[in-house]
Parts: C-alpha cells; structure tokens; sequence
C-alpha cells in the first residue's frame, strides 16, 4: 500500500477560468495555482457539467453527469417545517443521490484512508458515501460565524474566518501517522460570494479603477449594473435572510470594476490556501507521492451578457481551471487540444493510482493525454447541462446549446446557439440557424442529441 499515491482534489468554488494568472489574467495575483500549473499539467478548456453546486459537486465524487447521480439539474431542495422547499445545507442521512460507488469509496475499496474538509453541499451526508473523516460548515456561503460539523457529530461554532480554520485541518491531516494512502477532498468556500466577508487584507489588496473587464459585459455601450445581484454578492445569506434589524446599502459609487475587485480579492485568498496545501505536503515529505488536482466547481458570470451569478450555458459559467499536478509521474504540459470536464477526474486519477474505474463511471481517462501518449482523446468535447432549461457540448473551438423541453425530459428540435469561439471567445455573434458552418453545427447538433437520448436519469 505504501507504493500508491496519495490523491488530492482541491476544488474551491464559483472560479472561472479567466481569473487566475496561468489562464492568461495579468492583473490577479495566483502565483500559487500558477505554479502547480507550473510545474503539472493545465488544460486550457475545462468545463463544468452543470454550472451549479450541487450538481456539479455530484458529479465530480459520483464521475456521472447529474441526470444520472442526482436525476436533477439544479441545488435540490428539501421541505422545511412548514413544507416550504428550501436548500438544504446540512447532509441527509440517508442516500437520496449518488446511487453508485463515489470516488471515496473506491479509493476506500483499494485501502485508502479518505477524507473530505470543507464545503460539501451535496444531499447525502460524506459519512455514508465513503469518507471516513469528515468536517464540513454546517451553514453554506458564510466564511465567519460559522458552524462545523465533524465525522456527522453535532456542530461547533468555530471562531475566526472557516477558510483559515479549514487549511489548519488540512496541515494536521496531513502530518498524522498512517499506514495507508489518504485521499482527501479539499473544498474551499470562496470566492464565492459573500465577498464582504474576508479578511480586510483581500478586500483591499486590488484598485477597483485596475480591474478589466470582458467585453461582453458591455452591451450598447452600457456597463452591466444589478443592485440586488450586487448586495447578493456582497452579503448572501445576510441579504437573503431579510431578519436584519438595519437596512443592506450598497456603498456609494459600488459598480462592476469594485465587485470584481472583490472577487479577485477572494480569489488571491483561495490562492494563499492552495500554497499553504502544498508547503504541507512539502513539509511532511508527501510531495513527490501526492497527485494533486487543482478545479473548480463552476464559473461566475461577473456581468458577462449583463447576467450575474453562474447557472448559465456561457463560457463565464462553464469554463474552470483544472490542474493535475504530479510532475513525478506527468512531465508538465498544457493541454491546449483536450476538453476536460469535472466527471473526468474520477476515473483519471483512480487509474493513476492504480485502481479500477467502475463501469458506471461517464467521465474519461485523461491519463494518455496526461502522460503525452495523445494530445487527444478520440471523445474530445464536454456535455453540459443547466437549470436555466438547455444542455449543451462544448469543443475546443466551439460552443452548441439547445433548450429543454418543459413537457418531457428532451431537448427541442434545433439549436439555439451557436458559437465559432476561436473567433467569437465572448459569444457575441450566434451561428445557430444562420447557414454560417453548417456542417460543424450538423455534426455538433447530433453529437449532442445522442448524448441527451443515450444518457440516463435517476429515478
């Protein structure tokens, strides 16, 4: 046992690839997840399978898209105590999702210990799909006052912002005495909103008057601008919560440039977490026998197409960094011909460990392009799916998406968009039923049909 590789998925939230420094941003400052990119392999079109949280974090630990795992597309809901629907921040006891062995469990199979630290926000309680030790905040999307709960016991208010609380569980797990490998699945909160909410040091560490932004955030020259998206983003569940006895202002002059300003605050935050994960694996001598995978679970739309949040079949809610870092085994590279998505993770690092990939698995093996066998795999595109009502397959250079249908669970006969992004990289000219490149919108169109027939729902 002590020959396999230790395996770390380190996956923070709401990060899309533009905003870190080895994805082109010249302004952020990531010098940490650069230098994993570095010195591993970093591929250039990532995506998410279903820019949400649930469903993406499903399908990440289930490697199955989140028709299959979860037979939803969205965060689920449970009712309150008044049969009011709500999202449910604390894990079921009991396995309404995940229906096939998750990545903890296959790697607990092999002999691993497992771990997850973090956010988890996925119906089942960690417990019960494979992990052995387990903290997690109760509460989602707060990053001080905050409740944890540890291997499903009650929940402890913990002092201090929970990011830093987190990385110090990490360093201890680290440093313990095993006889086995570990895998850990390590989940930071930001920079998902509430950005408010951070040490003063990332809250002023960017002049908002420096930040750039995506063209497409402009439209008719108007720079996008939502008061309440903007308060959501600032305060979250406090803005949501409406119990507040004083009223939620945005401050004066707050606009697009001081939000991203924030965003990239919180991202730099997320940045000095992943360099303090990887002084520790230094540290405790775990470096050159710990696979580590840098992701995130979806994207932010910042203003893009004057939209906000993520849910979105767009290039700024789908596309995410994704980083394999093991350059004991990998000879660092960039991957500039391979679409990954987050249910190839699975199956990539179980073979890179030397265990089985179960047949339920829907992601790939990313290991022949990892190990330079192949700058492609001869599947080379990525399905998506959202709650706003289309699904989607992502290529390396373009984008095809069609809406749902409400009656039955297919989608309509034609595409909706349709994007040539090597030369359209913000989605501002469609293509879809113009007659511009109509052979690759055939051969996209009908990729994406079998797709949608062929994969299975969960009851």
């Amino acid at each position: 046992m002590k020959n396999k590789p230790n395996v770390i998925i380190c996956i923070c939230d709401q990060l899309r690839a533009f905003e870190v420094g080895c994805y082109g941003n010249q302004v952020i400052s990531t010098p940490n997840i650069d230098n994993l990119a570095r010195n591993g392999v970093r591929f250039e079109h990532a995506v998410s399978t279903d820019p949400v949280c649930m469903p993406a974090r499903s399908s990440l630990v289930s490697g199955q898209y989140a028709r299959t795992c979860m037979g939803a597309l969205g965060n689920a809901s449970v009712p309150d105590e008044h049969g009011r629907p709500i999202v449910a921040s604390w894990p079921l006891q009991e396995r309404v999702h995940l229906p096939d062995p998750t990545i903890a469990e296959q790697f607990k199979d092999a002999g691993y210990d497992t771990a997850l630290i973090g956010k988890w926000h996925i119906h089942p309680a960690p417990e019960i799909v494979g992990f052995d030790y387990t903290l997690h905040p109760r509460v989602n999307h707060r990053h001080t006052g905050q409740d944890f709960v540890e291997n499903g016991g009650p929940p402890q208010l913990v002092d201090g912002f929970s990011v830093d609380y987190e990385i110090e569980k990490v360093l201890s797990y680290m440093a313990a005495d095993r006889n086995n490998p570990f895998f850990l699945y390590y989940s930071i909160s930001p920079p998902h909103m509430p950005l408010a909410d951070a040490p003063e040091k990332y809250l002023t560490m960017y002049d908002s008057n420096d930040m750039p932004l995506r063209p497409n955030v402009f439209v008719d020259g108007e720079m996008a601008y939502d008061e309440h998206w903007f308060k959501v983003y600032l305060w979250d569940f406090l803005y949501y919560s409406q119990k507040l006895p004083y009223t939620l202002d945005l401050p004066e002059g707050f606009d697009l440039r001081t939000l991203t300003a924030l965003y990239y605050g919180l991202t730099t935050w997320v940045d000095d977490m992943v360099g303090r994960m990887m002084e520790g694996l230094r540290a405790n001598g775990l470096l050159d026998n710990t696979i580590v995978v840098f992701t995130s679970d979806h994207g932010d739309n910042l203003g893009s197409h004057h939209r906000f949040n993520k849910g979105l079949l767009i290039e700024e809610s789908i596309r995410i960094p994704m980083i394999f870092h093991a350059p004991w085994l990998w000879e660092p590279s960039v991957s500039s011909s391979q679409v990954a998505q987050l249910i190839d993770i699975m199956p990539t690092v179980l073979d890179a460990s030397g265990s089985p990939i179960p047949d339920h698995v829907q992601g790939r093996n990313l290991s022949p392009v990892l190990a330079g066998d192949s700058p492609r795999l001869d599947e080379n595109w990525g399905f998506i799916e959202t709650t706003d009502g289309e699904i989607g397959v992502r290529t390396p250079t373009h984008l095809l998406g069609r809406l749902t249908s409400n009656s039955e669970r297919g989608a309509e006969n034609r595409p909706n968009c349709f994007y040539d992004l090597r030369d359209d990289p913000y989605e501002l000219n469609n293509l879809a039923g113009t007659g511009e490149q109509e052979q690759a919108e055939s051969e996209l169109d009908d990729l994406l049909t079998a797709w949608d027939q062929n994969t299975p729902w969960m009851n």
